[in-house]
């Protein structure tokens, strides 16, 4: 059965491969599994049809046969529960790995959006500056938790799974910030990521979607 995933027409993110489908393609490359990508323009995501995949009217989506899969980190676990290379054998370290990916989106993520949404939305505000210097330091603090954790391994819990991909994922949202070049260890664990055949097979197959948009104006 052939899997299709939902992608922007024209992201946001400038093809910096940000957008959250770039998780499920990485995803799919590291299983070796074929699939298609159907573009939306933001008017599409909000139409009936798409809705009915994804209530919320966000990318990605996911289609295979009679599945239909919307969120990011639940597309991920459903692939690397049915392929193998992205969750361990041992049922324990498999549990782990589920458990950081859940840490990425639910612990890491929102307080690494909110200082995204303070710079693009707040910046005209007076409470601006003040703002932003709390949310850096809820980031400040998870980072340092997750870098203590971290320490000098490879990857979160032995072998790179299905919670280093989405934990990486996250944290490429700070790329080239001071804030994370003040945990190497952290800024290290990202480029160890960014140097997977399969991540950079995804990077490519979703800029060239930015550079075709842009190449036709």
């Amino acid at each position: 059965m052939t899997i299709t995933i939902t992608a922007f027409e024209r992201s946001p993110d400038r093809g910096r491969g940000l957008a959250r489908d770039m998780r499920v393609r990485w995803a799919l490359e590291e299983a070796a599994q074929p699939y298609d990508v159907r573009l939306l323009s933001f008017k599409a995501m909000k139409e009936p049809a798409h809705l009915a995949l994804q209530p919320f009217g966000q990318i990605p989506t996911y289609e295979e046969g009679d599945l239909a899969l919307f969120e990011s980190g639940a597309i991920i676990l459903h692939i690397a529960e049915h392929h193998p290379g992205l969750l361990p054998d041992d049922k324990n370290a498999r549990a782990r790995a589920i458990a950081w990916i859940f840490a990425a989106v639910s612990t890491m993520e929102p307080v690494i959006v909110d200082r995204e949404t303070a710079r693009f939305e707040e910046g005209k505000e007076s409470w601006y500056e003040e703002h932003l210097a709390h949310v850096e330091r809820r980031i400040r603090k998870r980072l340092g938790e997750l870098s203590a954790r971290l320490g000098d391994a490879e990857w979160l819990d032995g072998n790179f799974s299905a919670g280093d991909l989405q934990m990486i994922s996250v944290l490429l949202r700070l790329k080239g910030s001071e804030i994370l070049r003040d945990y190497p260890n952290l800024s290290a664990y990202v480029e160890r990521g960014e140097a997977r055949t399969a991540y950079r097979r995804a990077f490519a197959a979703q800029k060239a979607v930015f550079l075709a948009v842009s190449a036709g104006g």
